[in-house]
């Protein structure tokens, strides 16, 4: 099992600074999440050369690897442009994470077009549907699993809040239908209450394809007759999403840990928290050791 950290509260620092803080607070792994100087969102790779060399001589020198890159790219858009800009895009990416030595990428299903080209709010942009944002990731898929399966690279995949796809279901299956033993499912945690109602077994449903957590906590947004959280005026489209520490929610940790022990569960775990980059210190050495607590607890062999 790894654990990880995703620096995106530290994204401020250089590429060196940045192992090197990743080291300090207790991570031996990163999930190196976009940042302007290696991927940055929706636009090509700057990871030329020149910075994967520094980027691996940096990880070299602090004793750092890396568990996973994650770019975001526009691979869901109906607009034909975007879309094959984002698969272009995606293979630049892989061949950077190949050159990295990193054999994992994780990545969303994606939000659709560039709001730039949508002209009302909902989930997909302008007049464009689910459908329609669903039928331009197949079809970026059915071009990049390929060069996943050929450069021996995994992709694990997670539904997230605001994305045409932000459930449990139908994720699980349509990751289970390109039938890719390179394409897996990533649990995050604190999407767990958009996912679906019961944490234990929606990751019994998932089992063996999940091969990646992010760890963070949230609220339960539909909790309370829905009344959580009071949105003015009544009927916007707003999307609750939060990152915090564990145990400023409302996750239960130990079915969260122990149903993944009990499916098997021997991947990445990512420490994801974004929402107090005044104390990123603080909370990054916090979670490194709170996961270990329940890994301590779930994974006792991990202990040998």
């Amino acid at each position: 099992m790894k654990i990880a950290l995703d620096p995106y509260m530290h994204r401020h620092l250089g590429l060196r600074d940045l192992c090197r803080k990743a080291a300090e607070l207790g991570y031996d792994h990163i999930e190196l999440s976009p940042r302007e100087d290696f991927l940055p969102w929706w636009v090509r790779p700057r990871a030329h050369k020149e910075r994967i060399a520094e980027f691996k001589s940096a990880l070299r020198d602090h004793g750092v690897k890396l568990a996973s890159i994650l770019p975001m790219y526009r691979w869901a858009s109906p607009h034909e442009d975007e879309r094959q800009a984002a698969v272009r895009y995606w293979k630049e990416a892989i061949q950077a994470a190949v050159e990295m030595g990193c054999d994992t990428m994780n990545s969303e299903f994606g939000r659709g077009p560039s709001p730039d080209r949508g002209h009302r709010s909902n989930c997909c942009g302008g007049m464009h549907s689910h459908e329609h944002s669903e039928a331009a990731w197949w079809r970026s898929m059915e071009e990049l699993v390929p060069v996943f399966e050929k450069e021996g690279v995994t992709l694990n995949m997670e539904p997230h809040p605001e994305d045409w796809c932000e459930t449990l279901q139908p994720a699980v299956d349509m990751l289970k239908t390109i039938g890719s033993k390179n394409v897996k499912f990533l649990y995050c945690a604190p999407h767990t209450f958009y996912f679906g109602n019961d944490m234990a077994e929606m990751i019994r449903e998932a089992g063996s394809l999940i091969a990646h957590v992010h760890v963070a906590d949230t609220y339960n947004h539909k909790a309370s007759s829905g009344l959580r959280y009071i949105i003015n005026p009544p009927g916007a489209k707003v999307t609750i999403h939060q990152h915090m520490d564990m145990y400023q929610g409302e996750i239960n940790w130990d079915v969260f840990f122990s149903s993944l022990a009990g499916v098997g569960f021997d991947g990445i775990v990512t420490a994801c928290v974004f929402g107090w980059e005044e104390r990123a210190d603080e909370s990054g050495r916090f979670m490194r050791e709170e996961i270990q607590k329940y890994v301590d607890k779930y994974w006792p062999a991990e202990r040998a």
